[in-house]
């Protein structure tokens, strides 16, 4: 069963667990499972999803129950009405707070430009031993992407060398692997927390919120934040 996290006569969201495609692609021909053909069934009602998550990313996830509403939300984000924001465990010590403003080229060569602000939560120093350094250092940072690029803030982090942990194509294999093997954990660390918007029917501004899931939670009670 799907978390449902808000539900009205319009939207219903979920907080999506990690590893979880939001509908079927030809590039994950292995999946069996997807978020809408589940939450189809569990509400027994068509929906829609308005906009998308990684495979790998946990969090929020908005639906539409009806054509018009899935346009009218599909509108608010292209035209950057919605407020986003996520956490995310990054390798090292973050800065207190950055904007970074990096365009992303698309696989078609396209150059799209895109925007990311960040905050710095808290940062943590485990007494493990990773390469030459006698302690790890890690930063949980909440993202307020204003773009919406595919695997913006994967790549965004990964450009200022502050990688998210457990991201496999633009984090640190080192990282990574260091932690399957430390703590048996391959969890992209990327959680959608909160949406921000206008209801397209109603005109009430809406604050939607998620946990983080239980694999991120290990993390953090792991780190201490």
């Amino acid at each position: 069963m799907l978390e449902i996290v808000y539900q009205d006569d319009h939207l219903i969201a979920i907080n999506k667990p990690h590893g979880l495609l939001v509908h079927r692609s030809s590039i994950a021909s292995d999946a069996k499972e997807f978020a809408l053909q589940m939450l189809r069934d569990q509400v027994g009602r068509f929906v829609s999803p308005v906009h998308r998550l990684d495979r790998k990313t946990g969090g929020l996830l908005l639906f539409a129950f009806d054509k018009e509403v899935e346009i009218a939300m599909h509108k608010q984000f292209q035209e950057g009405g919605v407020l986003k924001k996520y956490l995310a465990i990054l390798r090292g010590y973050a800065p207190d707070q950055m904007d970074i403003d990096y365009p992303l080229v698309k696989e078609n060569g396209m150059v799209q430009e895109a925007f990311t602000s960040f905050v710095t939560l808290k940062r943590a120093e485990l007494p493990v031993p990773f390469g030459q350094h006698a302690t790890s250092r890690y930063s949980l940072v909440e993202a307020a992407p204003t773009t919406g690029r595919m695997h913006q803030l994967r790549k965004h982090f990964a450009h200022i060398f502050y990688p998210i942990i457990g991201d496999r194509k633009h984090g640190c294999n080192k990282q990574n692997r260091f932690f399957k093997e430390q703590w048996d954990m391959t969890t992209m660390l990327l959680h959608a927390s909160e949406l921000r918007f206008l209801h397209p029917v109603t005109g009430e501004q809406m604050a939607l919120k998620a946990e983080p899931q239980e694999e991120f939670k290990k993390v953090m009670r792991l780190m201490g934040f």
